[in-house]
């Protein structure tokens, strides 16, 4: 010891599992435990408290609800039991949707309203749709509507605004959620020219049906029109045509078909309920859900703009490449809709028309991502993506448009593909991007942490393991920081 030179190691950079433990540099370990980074050491991982009681936890989401004042934070939680609790519900202790299959949820939160997709852990769940939750505590409703039953009955009666021709006119149902359902009830009328209409037999909706919206064709030339396939016309919301509640039958209506503006043509060919699929992404204020029960566990459902509810069952389709694998993610990143399977990522860009002719780019054939492992990291000031982090069964990926090598996780190779890749799909990833840590919970209840206070590369992010004794399952966070466990005891 008389001749050794001491080695000084000033600043301790976490975790390295990476070939030979003897290769380990000595400012890291080759085994690194229940710690957090200070400044240039580490201290004691902060301990844990009961957040909230509820047993068996198999997944939970942070949930934004809007009240009338306010936008409270709030988790959506669900047991091994199919039960999916509210937390923040004037009842939080009984369910809001209860599905006995349902092993795993997708989640969504579009305008205060909870959108959700029950899975097996891998598909939709088979038979089973989206359901949305108001956050009112009542209980969660498949999405969409029933369209109206019967044919409306119409007059020509006084004097007003009518073109002539023909016009064909129907009603759509308006919910509790802001949905319009499909058209239905078509009839048709030959105004002579300055007349106005009077519409009867309108049908009326269940409880969650709030309003009538009432659309027409322009005027079609008599000689042109056959009486058959009324559907096959284009149809225009009427200006003055929403009927704002469930009881009236009837309304006398004026207009210029130059006021014909709003397309309703998008009304016509709408699930009635959307089938169940894996989970949720959010493209150009559309709700894209994918992963559909099989067969069809390449495709991926595109709402019309702001009608997260309203999905074209022919013109909606994105059909990603065909194999024996499902989609498991998706995002929208620097104005371009990306979408994984396990082991492969495509992207797709609006070019102005129907999501079925959006054009498809294979990013990589060879990366992709878990169902629950896409974080996102923001840039100083909280509004542009950065990039986003992906769990890949090769490693940690930053991906800006495309995958960055070395892995974030080159320290922790030998580590992380040790990993059962069975369990892989029940990876999960979340991002806390004031204190710049990233959590991983892993398949074997476990939790690495990704340090990236002192830069976000491969060579200074610091990891560390985290264990407990209680069997984690899911995380999340709230209140910006505060990191929230769900746990199976």
């Amino acid at each position: 010891m008389r001749d050794h030179e001491p080695v000084v190691i000033e600043e301790f950079n976490g975790l390295y599992v990476r070939g030979d433990p003897e290769v380990c540099p000595p400012d890291h370990s080759p085994d690194l435990s229940n710690v957090q980074f200070i400044q240039s050491g580490i201290r004691t991982r902060d301990g844990i408290n009961t957040y909230e009681p509820y047993g068996n936890v198999v997944r939970i989401y942070t949930y934004v609800f809007i009240t009338p004042t306010t936008q409270t934070e709030s988790l959506l939680i669900l047991d091994n039991l199919g039960n999916i609790y509210h937390d923040k519900s004037p009842t939080p202790w009984v369910p809001i949707l209860t599905i006995a299959a349902m092993k795993d949820f997708g989640f969504a939160n579009i305008n205060g309203r909870a959108f959700i997709n029950p899975n097996d852990g891998n598909v939709g769940l088979t038979g089973q749709f989206v359901y949305v939750y108001k956050g009112d505590g009542t209980p969660a409703r498949k999405a969409g509507a029933t369209p109206p039953v019967g044919t409306l009955t119409l007059a020509n009666t006084g004097i007003g605004n009518m073109s002539i021709g023909v016009h064909v006119f129907a009603v759509a149902f308006e919910t509790d959620t802001g949905y319009i359902s499909q058209i239905a009830g078509f009839a048709s009328i030959n105004d002579p020219g300055g007349d106005q209409v009077t519409i009867s037999n309108i049908p009326l909706g269940d409880s969650t049906v709030v309003a009538r919206r009432l659309v027409a064709t322009v005027g079609i030339d008599p000689t042109l029109f056959t009486g058959d396939k009324q559907s096959q016309y284009q149809f225009f919301f009427i200006p003055e045509g929403r009927i704002a509640d469930n009881t009236t039958t009837s309304i006398t209506l004026s207009f210029f078909d130059a006021e014909l503006i709003q397309d309703a043509s998008y009304l016509l060919n709408l699930f009635t309920n959307i089938p169940a699929g894996v989970g949720f992404a959010t493209y150009h204020n559309r709700l894209v859900s994918y992963a559909e029960f099989y067969p069809n566990i390449s495709l991926a459902y595109v709402s019309a703009v702001g009608q997260p509810e309203a999905i074209d069952q022919t013109s909606g389709l994105l059909i990603v490449p065909l194999d024996s694998y499902p989609l498991t993610n998706g995002h929208e990143f620097q104005d371009v809709l990306y979408l994984f399977k396990s082991t492969r990522t495509f992207a797709y860009i609006d070019n102005g028309g129907l999501p079925s002719t959006w054009p498809l780019t294979i990013i990589d054939s060879g990366i992709g991502c878990s169902l629950h492992g896409l974080s996102t990291v923001l840039d100083s000031g909280g509004i542009n993506l950065l990039y986003l982090i992906i769990l890949d069964f090769s490693g940690v990926m930053l991906f800006n448009g495309a995958y960055i090598r070395p892995e974030l996780s080159w320290k922790i190779k030998d580590y992380w593909v040790a990993l059962g890749r069975q369990l892989f799909p029940n990876m999960q990833i979340m991002n806390d991007s004031i204190s710049q840590i990233f959590y991983i919970l892993l398949t074997n209840n476990q939790i690495v942490i990704g340090d990236y206070a002192n830069g976000l590369d491969f060579k200074n992010i610091r990891w560390a393991k985290w264990t407990f004794g209680v069997g984690i399952t899911s995380i999340t966070m709230i209140n910006f920081n505060q990191f929230i466990m769900g746990s199976s005891g």
